[in-house]
């Protein structure tokens, strides 16, 4: 069998892949400074070129929260749809990429047909049989100006920007683990202080109960007391329930349950976290994911342009086959049985109700939208470093000051009950001491969280330890 003209449809069919109508791309200038901001709230730094901040593993010391996060990125539904999305898209790519080459098939008929003596031609009734095997293309779209490849580039470019997704999960995931386990540990801290001021409160009330009942103390003392230890207990329940609430959402996060002897775990200190290098370059924002993200979605847009450019010309599609037909099965391949069969097809849009002129009308308005919500990104991706920045150079300072408070109401604390047990004072003044002990502990605990948790954010606004991925192949 002779696929001379089948082969020369192909030929043709290929050499008229040629040119594109996607607009140039040109990054949109970044809407932000050059540098992070300046000023009181935020540590001097220089900015050195290839500086980088750490991977996760090296950011996040504390064991514990490292296992925590290898559990999760094993077991984590979100990061595991994240994935899958990225799967269905590079399908979605793949069944576009396939429309630029032709389709083709094997086609085999077989027809039988009894027909009455007056509509044979030998004036005799009788069955008539015809068998055929052709191999050919179908309706192939000769990609002349670009349509097509216009729509691989947008399927690529959403691929892309899926896989982005996939990171940004992947970061969100850490740092959220992060902090519900910084959370949790906090929580468990500011109970086990609750408890402990408890215990406290209920022997001071022993005490001055007794001390009422000798006549050496006033039942309005005993008032007094009792209300530390409701309060204190009021407490103690509230962090109970915030602790068991702390460990449901984390073991949500990681997508399993929560491995035994974590409650045993050491308490938080200033060693969970490595520092991050100070004078960072504004230019790290580029490798935040969601930002290429971003920019992915802008291209992508930017290529349909292409393809309603397009669909302003003609089009032409081919439908070509060659094979053999014999009335016999038998004689299929005997000399003398070939066809073939050419048929091209153009149309010219003329009149459409301006549809194609509102479709690339859309189209244009899509990348404005693009561009806008790529400048979005990165103008976001700068406020949470900056916020971040401002964070790291202020909460040491505060820090240091809540200690100190905590060690001034101790101080106070200590002189006032030595008063009291003097009888120099009366017992208001030792209960506001007592307050003042415990929110300043308290306050102590929430501020350290608070302090992590920054840190926390910021590595996550600088791109989470992301490294740059290998050039995505089309194949």
């Amino acid at each position: 069998m002779k696929l001379k003209y089948l082969t020369v449809a192909v030929a043709l069919a290929t050499s008229l892949q040629a040119c594109s109508l996607i607009p140039d791309y040109q990054r949109p200038v970044a809407p932000i400074p050059d540098a992070w901001p300046q000023g009181q709230a935020y540590s001097p730094g220089a900015a050195a070129p290839g500086q980088a901040i750490p991977g996760w593993q090296a950011f996040y010391q504390d064991p514990v929260l490292r296992q925590l996060i290898n559990l999760s990125l094993n077991n984590n539904r979100d990061l595991r749809v994240a994935a899958l999305n990225v799967q269905a898209y590079r399908a979605q790519f793949r069944i576009q990429r396939a429309d630029l080459f032709p389709s083709v098939g094997v086609d085999s008929t077989t027809s039988r047909q009894r027909l009455p003596a007056d509509l044979r031609s030998s004036g005799k009734a009788g069955i008539d049989s015809q068998y055929g095997l052709d191999v050919g293309i179908s309706s192939y779209e000769l990609d002349v100006f670009g349509r097509i490849r216009s729509l691989e580039r947008q399927a690529l470019e959403n691929y892309l920007a899926t896989e982005e997704a996939q990171r940004s999960v992947q970061i969100g995931l850490i740092s959220d683990v992060a902090s519900a386990y910084l959370t949790w540990r906090t929580d468990q801290q500011l109970l086990k202080v609750t408890q402990d001021t408890l215990e406290s409160y209920n022997n001071s009330l022993r005490l001055i109960t007794a001390s009422d009942q000798a006549g050496t103390s006033s039942a309005l003392d005993v008032r007094q007391a009792s209300t530390l230890v409701d309060s204190a207990r009021a407490q103690m329940y509230l962090y109970t329930r915030q602790v068991a609430q702390d460990a449901n959402a984390l073991q949500l996060l990681l997508g399993a349950p929560l491995p035994q002897g974590l409650a045993n775990a050491a308490p938080l200190g200033n060693d969970s976290l490595a520092d991050i290098p100070s004078g960072l370059p504004s230019q790290l924002l580029q490798q935040r994911p969601d930002i290429r993200q971003a920019e992915h979605a802008l291209l992508a847009v930017n290529a349909n342009i292409g393809a309603a450019r397009a669909a302003f010309f003609p089009s032409i599609s081919l439908t070509a086959s060659a094979g053999t037909a014999s009335s016999q099965l038998s004689g299929l391949f005997n000399g003398g049985s070939g066809n073939w069969s050419f048929a091209p097809q153009i149309n010219l849009p003329i009149f459409n109700g301006g549809r194609l002129r509102a479709n690339l009308d859309y189209a244009k308005l899509q990348k404005d939208i693009g561009v806008a919500n790529y400048e979005k990104a990165i103008q976001t991706g700068f406020r949470e470093v900056s916020d971040g920045l401002a964070a790291l150079g202020t909460y040491q300072g505060q820090l240091q000051s809540q200690r100190d408070l905590v060690q001034s109401d101790q101080e106070y604390f200590d002189m006032a009950k030595q008063r009291y047990d003097e009888g120099v004072d009366n017992y208001l003044t030792l209960l506001d001491a007592q307050r003042q002990l415990l929110a300043a502990r308290q306050q102590l605990l929430t501020d350290h969280l608070q302090q992590l948790d920054s840190q926390v954010q910021l590595y996550k606004a600088l791109g989470g330890g992301w490294q740059p991925p290998a050039v995505a192949s089309k194949d």
